[in-house]
């Protein structure tokens, strides 16, 4: 009796994992769509796309299984978009500093805030009325030139939403209150030194345990760890280009308003930029040629471009896709725009999304209309083959005090 009893158990255990593993495998395809694909393959018109477990697992089939089916009815669909360069997660309230956890005086190479990383922020919501579905929070750093380490999240709003730690090693340079710039860039020079002599040396004797400060600098020495850079001067951006070439490091340029003077120089020496569409007004002596058309200068002259929401974005990534349709408006291609805020971060940061082809994460966005047109919005959106809601804290105050009732306004439950 006992053993049939254990038997009966086991059973139950086994169909219950089966169970599971057939939810997990449920598979979802949208039809009728207008395809925006961010690959080779561009626009596709009257596609379709299928979801497994996950990720897509099918662009255009010549027949559609599957466990639900959305029909697009010829709506607008995109790969989810990638923010980067924010504390989204990391801060609530600019104002309070007991919400803000994306910097510390004594951070410095090793420092990971995304171990302070809030899936149930308040602003995730509101980011993903933006059809942004991931995100590259990068820390704000102390008093040393290095920041910190960078992230990728998901917006899905689970405790489980840091996918990957460690993706790149964010440095500020440039102009400063104190001191030299002269000194910033040689305190980065002298350290990428000592771990390439101490990696040289350590090739010939292994005698002692790696630090995790050695660990982060051999993989940015080997490239396989990006260098963010914050500078913006131009002449600051030349010398940089110089140190890359010295030490064969992965460098990404983040704010650059004076890239556009070298343009030329950053295509050939294959370095992305990170910048704001919007910068349109210098903030400082580094920053004299921001321009709106710069984003479009950079992509003609054959530089990757990320485009990212400058100043408060931790609070308005959101407007993501606005500052996207300003970029094409001032003279960035339609795909261009879209490739830098999908397929050109996840290729920077090594992220399994940001395009619509077999095998990317299931990060798909359904829109109303032209994504980057003000008046558009956000049908459905998907993050892992996972439909998730856009309501947000706005949504959810509008409805509150703008419906009937007997009861005064706001009190309406």
């Amino acid at each position: 009796m006992k053993n049939l009893s254990r038997s009966f158990s086991l059973s139950l255990v086994a169909a219950g994992l089966l169970a599971a593993g057939a939810v997990n495998a449920q598979s979802l395809a949208i039809i009728n769509a207008t395809l925006h694909t961010s690959t080779e393959q561009g626009v596709l018109e009257g596609a379709s796309i299928v979801m497994t477990d996950g990720k897509i697992s099918a662009i255009n089939p010549s027949a559609v299984k599957a466990d639900k089916i959305i029909d697009a009815k010829g709506q607008i669909v995109t790969p989810g978009f990638i923010a980067s360069i924010n504390q989204l997660g990391l801060v609530e309230v600019g104002a309070v500093a007991g919400s803000r956890d994306g910097g510390d005086e004594k951070a410095g190479i090793d420092f990971d805030a995304s171990l302070a990383f809030n899936g149930h922020s308040g602003l995730i919501p509101y980011a993903r009325k933006g059809g942004i579905t991931r995100d590259v929070i990068t820390p704000q750093g102390g008093e040393s030139i290095f920041a910190g380490l960078a992230s990728v999240v998901d917006l899905s709003g689970s405790f489980e939403s840091v996918l990957q730690k460690q993706v790149a090693l964010v440095v500020n340079l440039g102009e400063r209150r104190k001191g030299s710039r002269a000194f910033t860039l040689q305190t980065l020079i002298n350290k990428l030194d000592e771990h390439q002599t101490k990696a040289d040396k350590k090739a010939k004797k292994d005698d002692k345990k790696p630090t995790a400060e050695d660990k982060i600098m051999v993989k940015v020495l080997s490239g396989e760890m990006p260098l963010i850079v914050n500078v913006s001067r131009a002449a600051d951006i030349v010398e940089l280009i110089k140190v890359k070439q010295q030490f064969g490091i992965n460098l990404v340029l983040n704010g650059a308003q004076d890239a556009v003077v070298v343009k030329e120089r950053l295509a050939k020496a294959d370095i992305p930029v990170i910048i704001s569409a919007m910068d349109s007004l210098p903030g400082s002596f580094d920053s004299l040629n921001a321009s709106l058309n710069n984003a479009g200068l950079l992509e003609k002259a054959g530089v990757k471009v990320l485009l990212t929401v400058g100043g408060d974005a931790s609070h308005n990534v959101y407007q993501l896709r606005f500052d996207a349709g300003n970029a094409v408006s001032y003279g960035m291609s339609q795909q261009g725009a879209l490739k830098a805020v999908t397929a050109n971060v996840a290729d920077v940061f090594g992220i399994n999304a940001g395009s619509l082809a077999v095998g990317k994460a299931g990060d798909v966005v359904m829109w109303s209309n032209d994504p980057f047109e003000l008046s558009s919005h956000v049908s459905k959106m998907f993050i892992n083959g996972v439909e998730v809601s856009t309501q947000s804290r706005q949504d959810k105050l509008r409805d509150r005090y703008t419906t009937e009732s007997s009861m005064p306004r706001a009190y309406t439950k």
